[in-house]
């Protein structure tokens, strides 16, 4: 009660400071759109994939549906900025690559798909023009987390938002978690509300897109997360509907660990929870503490359970780890969105 009212009163204090933020944004995206700061082009296919709002919409696992979708047809390349990786300027991922190199989500790329290019560069269109001088330059290239930079002009943006957080309720930055206005929802041809229910009916699938107010043009699908069947560690898998009979540490260092939370919950898991910042770097003395809560945990039978995203970080510095792996799944149409991804490279 005491923490939402600080909040409110926090957002109130901030709210000129939204303000201003909204005038640079608003005249940087003008000037882009006039003409006066150039976009690049490429007559490579490029399809950026991102949001309005900061953190926590689903951005990797929608990446990875779309490299599963097109790998088997087209040479494909996943371009990010690298986010808290250790190095600088362009790095193609190779056998020898780290993730403090590459960054966590890169790094996952890199280890789950053999047959795509997986590259990292701030400036994207640098990082774009460093992958079309490879030998095996790609037919496709994915942009991640890049709906604002707008120094590249994709010829597919794909916007995303989540169910229990929509763009059309959020406000800018300080005040809110919006990058930049609800108006740069327009540049989306496809817009995709993640993390629904399951059982989201046709009413409520009517309010969110009065709501978003698509405009003529854009097409709005609805997903949800799907947990994988099995826990994944580096010496063996176990069923998922076992880990009731686990005690569970549970760590998470992403930006919404609320869905995971419910899943478990679900599931009827006992488990304690370790909640870091996203993309968090841990550090000696995190391992060692988890490992001493680890420790205390009374059940002969227990695990220690991440996302996949953070055992990229964590595998080889805890015994006892094992991530849970999640996909996009969408609830209906998902024909109709593979078919406009195909158009739009093939155009």
């Amino acid at each position: 009660m005491i923490k939402t009212l600080v909040e409110k009163i926090l957002r109130i204090l901030v709210f000129p400071i939204s303000i201003l933020y909204g005038i640079v944004v608003y005249f940087r995206n003008l000037f882009f759109d006039v003409g006066i700061y150039t976009s690049n082009t490429f007559k490579t296919p490029i399809i950026a994939i991102g949001n309005l709002s900061m953190g926590g919409t689903g951005k990797s696992p929608q990446i990875e549906y779309l490299i599963k979708l097109l790998q088997q047809d087209f040479k494909v390349a996943v371009l990010s900025r690298g986010y808290k990786r250790a190095s600088k300027g362009f790095v193609l991922a190779n056998k020898q690559s780290t993730v403090e190199e590459l960054g966590d989500e890169p790094f996952q790329f890199y280890s789950k798909f053999k047959n795509i290019s997986v590259a990292v560069d701030a400036d994207r269109t640098h990082g774009i023009g460093e992958l079309l001088k490879q030998v095996h330059k790609p037919d496709v290239i994915l942009l991640d987390d890049a709906y604002q930079h707008r120094k590249v002009k994709a010829g597919l943006y794909i916007l995303l938002t989540t169910y229990d957080k929509l763009y059309a309720d959020d406000f800018l930055l300080p005040t809110g978690t919006l990058r930049e206005s609800r108006q740069g929802a327009k540049r989306a041809k496809i817009i995709i509300v993640t993390k629904c229910p399951k059982d989201i009916d046709t009413s409520e699938k009517e309010r969110i897109l009065n709501k978003i107010k698509p405009t003529e043009g854009q097409r709005v699908f609805f997903t949800n997360i799907k947990y994988a069947d099995c826990l994944i560690s580096k010496e063996e898998t176990i069923a998922t509907a076992a880990i009731s009979k686990n005690e569970v540490l549970l760590l998470t260092g992403i930006a919404n660990p609320k869905p995971l939370l419910k899943h478990l919950d679900s599931l009827k898991v006992d488990y304690k929870h370790l909640n870091f910042p996203d993309h968090y770097n841990f550090t000696e003395k995190d391992i060692i503490e988890i490992q001493e809560k680890f420790k205390a945990l009374t059940s002969k039978e227990k695990i220690i359970l991440t996302t996949e995203k953070d055992y990229m970080r964590l595998q080889g510095k805890i015994p006892n780890l094992y991530y849970i792996g999640i996909e996009t799944n969408f609830l209906e149409h998902g024909d109709v969105f593979d078919e406009m991804l195909r158009e739009a490279i093939a155009s």
